[in-house]
């Protein structure tokens, strides 16, 4: 029984090699891309969790994009090729390139975390994407890992409707740099929640003054918001 049990946790391999369009040498690389901390801190027993090959998979992620709109919008400057790449690569935009192959039917997660719905929580499908990315390229290169990020983001581009994000960040930051002597930061000043709802709040000063606050379920959520309270205290 014990056996079927962890059999029955196991990643399908195959099957999700096949709905990627991507057969792995490395059974091992896809699985740690598809183990959740939670699954991980649950079965204590050493297993590897996803949040390394998260931290590769963004940088794959970040210079595939770059190099395509590069090379396919030589109309767009700098400022708008930024903004656009933003759109490509944030959560929200990986969430739902995710959702277009059923990741969260193949992460493993603790039962804590399962039933609490993250297998549709778009901090753990983002994640895990960017994971799955960082395993196509350890994996065979970054032919295969272009090939695999292309099919999400060309569609976008050439509909001309990436999903809307407004990076209120990139928006604060550049009304600041008008005076060079201002300095902005972001503080985490609360994390409440266990690890499978983890809830976060961070302020945005502005030198020494607070001059926003926001919360979310990850520090990159929470930052966000806090800009954009920040932003709409300013008048913008």
């Amino acid at each position: 029984m014990q056996n079927n049990r962890k059999r029955s946790r196991d990643v399908d391999c195959e099957k999700f090699g096949s709905v990627i369009g991507y057969k792995f040498k490395d059974k091992q690389l896809i699985t740690t891309a598809l183990t959740h901390s939670s699954f991980a801190n649950e079965a204590h027993d050493g297993t590897k969790y996803n949040e390394r090959l998260e931290f590769l998979g963004d940088s794959v992620l970040s210079i595939v994009v770059s190099d395509y709109i590069y090379r396919h919008c030589p109309e767009f400057p700098e400022g708008k090729l930024t903004k656009l790449r933003a759109s490509l690569v944030c959560e929200k935009s990986l969430y739902t390139y995710a959702r277009q192959i059923n990741l969260g039917d193949f992460i493993r997660l603790s039962r804590g975390e399962r039933n609490s719905g993250g297998a549709d929580r778009p901090s753990i499908l983002s994640d895990a994407f960017e994971a799955v990315i960082a395993a196509i390229y350890l994996d065979g290169g970054i032919e295969p890992a272009r090939e695999f990020i292309l099919r999400f983001v060309i569609p976008d581009i050439k509909s001309a409707k990436p999903v809307k994000f407004k990076d209120y960040k990139t928006v604060l930051q550049e009304i600041i740099q008008k005076n060079p002597e201002e300095r902005l930061s972001y503080v985490l000043v609360k994390e409440t929640g266990p690890d499978h709802d983890k809830h976060f709040v961070v302020e945005v000063h502005l030198n020494s003054n607070v001059i926003g606050k926001g919360g979310g379920h990850s520090k990159k959520e929470a930052e966000q918001e806090a800009a954009r309270v920040a932003l709409e205290l300013m008048g913008y």
